[in-house]
């Protein structure tokens, strides 16, 4: 795959999601289902990736682009990451003005719930891939109750699990 297509594909992913991690949805469609790049287990990777690295929540996008391209791949999905952030301004400049309008809270409305029924629809694979015993099926459930009733960082859940993940391996 050319290094302008990753660019391409993975800019299309962080443009069109409105969160880090709405991307995966998009990534996972382009890179695994279409064009055989990317593994889901290799996607696994990167967003545990991203989600350990401090900074924003779509730095995983340039571990999938190191898995498809390598180093030049990385600086391809670097470069998709930020491309949103030089295009964002003028677009904020308008919605601030129109924030207030009825029409304007009501697409953005719509967007969430898009972006919450993208990421349902690329967790249940990834999922599949992931959870292949007991221990892991756990701490996906913990994980997922720590941070719904505790609403604490996901830095605790990922310490938490690798903790958990580490002893079973162990024992």
């Amino acid at each position: 795959m050319s290094l302008l297509v990753l660019y391409l594909l993975l800019a299309k992913a962080t443009l069109t999601s409105f969160s880090g991690v709405t991307s995966i949805p998009v990534i996972r469609h382009d890179l695994i289902e279409v064009r055989h790049v990317l593994t889901d287990r290799q996607l696994n990777a990167a967003v545990a990736a991203g989600q350990t690295a401090p900074g924003p929540n779509g730095l995983f996008v340039v571990s999938v682009g190191y898995f498809v391209g390598g180093v030049p791949g990385g600086l391809a999905g670097l470069l998709a990451v930020i491309t949103p952030a030089f295009l964002i301004i003028p677009l904020l400049q308008y919605l601030g003005r129109k924030a207030d309008k009825p029409a304007v809270r009501s697409a953005i409305r719509a967007v969430t719930f898009a972006a919450a029924g993208l990421l349902v629809s690329a967790t249940v694979p990834l999922a599949r891939d992931s959870l292949t015993g007991i221990v892991p099926i756990v701490i996906a459930i913990g994980s997922f109750l720590f941070l719904v009733i505790t609403k604490r960082s996901t830095a605790w859940a990922i310490l938490g699990a690798a903790v958990i993940g580490l002893a079973a391996r162990l024992a």
